[in-house]
C-alpha cells in the first residue's frame, strides 16, 4: 500500500495478515474501544489506562491530544506510548486520495456543468465528479449496459450518470420524496440539455434519464428484483410485478454513493451470487448501523464479519467500536487545532472563548480602578467567588460574570488571583449549565438539593484527563474502519480468481474523509 502502511491486500493471503494484525493489536483495548466517554467521572475510565501515559498527557498542549489520531507523536512522550501510536499509524489504512487514472487507464473525470452541480455542496460536488468518472469507466470496460445506483438518494450520481455520461441508470432509494426530487431535478435538467441540442443542431435525440424506484432494499433477493427492473417501464413506487436479474440479458453494474450499514455488504453479496452483475463499486458509510454476528440475528444478511477468513477469528465488535469506526480524522480538519481552545465542537468552543472575553474584561475594568500597591493574597476561598448571569438575545451570547463585591480590594491587583478566578468560574459555569440543560432535556427540574459546586469539586481533579482518554480513544477510529473494509475485500478475495477486486481511497480526504471504495469486476 501507498504511504506509511506496511501490509498490502492485493491478495487474499496478504488481506487476512493484515487483519490479523489488527485483530492482534486491538484484543487488549477492548475496553477502552467500547466504553462511552459520557461515564467517564462515573466508571473512572482514566483508571483502564496506563499511568505513565496519564501522567505524561495529562499537560499536552490540546494541539498535540489532537494530532494523536494521525499518528503524530512527541519525543518527550514515554516509549511505549510513542510504539502505541505507531503501531495504530502502520496498521490503518493510508487515506491520501489515489490517482485513478494509473489504476484504470483512459479514465477521465470531467468537472460538473453548473446545471448538473445545481444543489451540491464542495463535498458533494467533489464525490459526484469523481465517483461518476469511474462508474462510467468500469460499466465501459465490463459491458455494463445499466447502472444501479443503490441508495440514490435525491439522485446527483444517476443524473451525472445519465446526462454526462449516457448511460442507462436505475436510481433506487427508500424515501420516496427522495424519488420525486430525483424526478422534478432530473425533468429541468433534461430540458436544458434537450435546449442545447436544439440550439447547437446536433441531434443527440433526447438524453437518457434515470428510472427512479423507491423501495426499501432489506436483502439481496430484493435488490436483484430491483434491479432488473425492466426499463421500458415508467418509475414506479413498491413494484408489484419485477423483471428478475436473473430472468433478464442485461448486465448490470452496481454503485453505491455512502450506501449505509447493511446495504454496502447486500450490493457486495449480490454481485457475487448474480452473474448478470458484472461490476460493483461501492463506498460505505454508518458502520454503526451495520449488524453484527454475535449481538443481532440477521443470519446470512450480517454486516460484520462476512468474510470467512475474519468470521474464523470469532471477533467481535459491537456497536460502540463500529461507532468509532465512523470517527472522522482531525488530520483533515486542522483549522479545529487553531481555532479551537478544547476539544469539542468549533462553536461550543467560541462560545466559552466569549464566555472567558466577558470574565476578562469585567475583572480588567476592576483592575484599573487599583492602586498601584499590590496585596500578596495566599489563598482564595471558594466562597469568595459568586457568579451572576449576563442576560443576552442569543443563547451564544450568554455569560457570566463574578461578583466584584465578593472579591478583596487587593485580589483584582494580583493578576495570577485574577486568572485563577476566571479560570475556576469558566469552567464550573460550563460544568453547571451543562448539568441543568441535561436534566431539562430529560424533563427533570434542577433540584435545590444537587450539590453542583460540591460534584464539580469531586469531578475536577480529573477533567483534564478527558482530552487525553477522548484522543487515544479517537485514534482507533480509523483501525476499525479499515478493519472493516479488509472484512469486505477479503470477502470478494475469497470468492476465487474470477473477480478481480480492490480497495482504494478516491477522494480528497480533505473534502470526504469516508473516501475508500471497494471495486470489483468479473474477469
Amino acid at each position: 500500500m501507498a504511504g506509511h502502511c506496511k501490509y498490502s491486500c492485493t491478495t487474499a493471503a496478504e488481506t487476512l495478515e493484515w487483519i490479523t494484525a489488527i485483530i492482534a493489536f486491538i484484543e487488549p483495548y477492548h475496553s477502552l474501544i467500547n466504553s462511552h466517554v459520557v461515564n467517564f467521572f462515573s466508571h473512572r475510565l482514566w483508571e483502564s489506562l496506563d499511568q505513565q501515559w496519564i501522567d505524561c498527557l495529562r499537560h499536552e498542549p490540546v494541539q498535540n491530544l489532537l494530532l494523536i489520531p494521525s499518528g503524530v507523536v512527541q519525543d518527550h512522550w514515554p516509549l511505549s506510548l510513542k510504539q502505541f501510536v505507531s503501531t495504530l499509524k502502520s496498521l490503518a489504512l493510508p487515506r491520501h486520495q489515489t490517482n485513478l487514472s494509473k489504476v484504470f487507464p483512459g479514465m477521465e473525470t470531467t468537472p460538473l456543468n453548473s446545471v448538473l452541480a445545481q444543489g451540491m455542496n464542495s463535498k458533494k460536488k467533489h464525490e459526484v465528479e469523481i465517483l461518476s468518472a469511474l462508474v462510467s469507466s468500469v460499466a465501459n470496460s465490463v459491458g455494463g449496459q445499466t447502472i444501479v445506483d443503490v441508495g440514490a438518494g435525491q439522485g446527483y450520481l444517476a443524473q451525472v450518470l445519465s446526462f454526462q455520461y449516457r448511460h442507462q441508470v436505475v436510481a433506487i432509494d427508500a424515501c420516496s420524496h427522495h424519488g420525486n426530487v430525483t424526478n422534478s431535478r432530473a425533468e429541468r435538467i433534461k430540458k436544458h440539455y434537450m435546449a442545447q441540442s436544439r440550439k447547437s443542431g446536433s441531434g443527440n435525440g433526447i438524453p437518457n434519464v434515470p428510472k427512479t424506484i423507491t423501495g426499501r432494499v432489506m436483502s439481496i433477493e430484493m435488490l436483484k428484483e430491483l434491479s432488473g427492473m425492466s426499463l421500458r417501464d415508467d418509475s414506479v413506487e413498491q413494484p408489484e410485478v419485477i423483471q428478475k436479474v436473473e430472468e433478464s440479458e442485461a448486465s448490470l453494474v452496481l454503485a453505491g454513493l455512502h450506501a449505509c450499514g447493511n446495504l454496502s455488504i447486500t450490493m457486495l453479496k449480490t454481485f457475487s451470487e448474480c452473474e448478470n452483475v458484472k461490476a460493483v463499486i461501492s463506498i460505505g458509510c454508518c458502520y454503526n448501523l451495520l449488524s453484527e454476528a454475535c449481538f443481532d440475528t440477521f443470519g446470512s444478511q450480517c454486516g460484520f464479519p462476512v468474510s470467512g477468513g475474519v468470521k474464523s477469528t470469532g471477533i467481535a465488535l459491537g456497536k460502540s467500536a463500529r461507532d468509532l469506526a465512523c470517527q472522522v480524522l482531525y488530520k483533515y480538519y486542522p483549522k479545529v487545532a487553531t481555532n479551537t481552545p478544547s476539544i469539542g465542537r468549533q462553536g461550543k468552543a467560541l462560545r466559552r472563548q466569549h464566555q472567558r472575553k466577558v470574565l476578562e474584561l469585567s475583572l480588567n475594568r476592576e483592575e484599573s480602578e487599583c492602586s498601584s500597591l499590590s496585596h500578596e493574597v495566599s489563598n482564595v476561598k471558594t466562597s469568595s467567588v459568586s457568579l451572576q448571569p449576563v442576560e443576552s438575545d442569543k443563547d451564544e451570547n450568554s455569560g457570566w460574570l463574578l461578583n466584584a463585591n465578593t472579591l478583596s480590594h487587593g485580589d483584582y491587583c494580583n493578576g495570577n488571583i485574577q486568572h485563577e478566578a476566571t479560570a475556576e468560574a469558566d469552567k464550573y459555569v460550563l460544568f453547571e449549565k451543562f448539568s441543568e440543560s441535561g436534566l431539562s432535556r430529560l424533563g427533570l427540574k434542577p433540584l435545590h438539593e444537587i450539590d453542583f459546586w460540591g460534584i464539580w469539586k469531586e469531578a475536577e481533579p480529573f477533567a483534564e484527563l478527558i482530552g487525553p482518554y477522548w484522543s487515544l480513544r479517537a485514534a482507533f477510529g480509523p483501525l476499525l474502519e479499515t478493519l472493516l473494509l479488509l472484512d469486505r475485500l477479503l470477502f470478494l478475495q475469497e470468492q476465487g480468481s474470477s473477480y478481480e477486486a480492490v480497495m482504494l481511497p478516491i477522494f480528497d480526504p480533505a473534502l470526504s474523509p469516508r473516501n475508500v471504495a471497494i471495486i470489483a469486476k468479473r474477469t
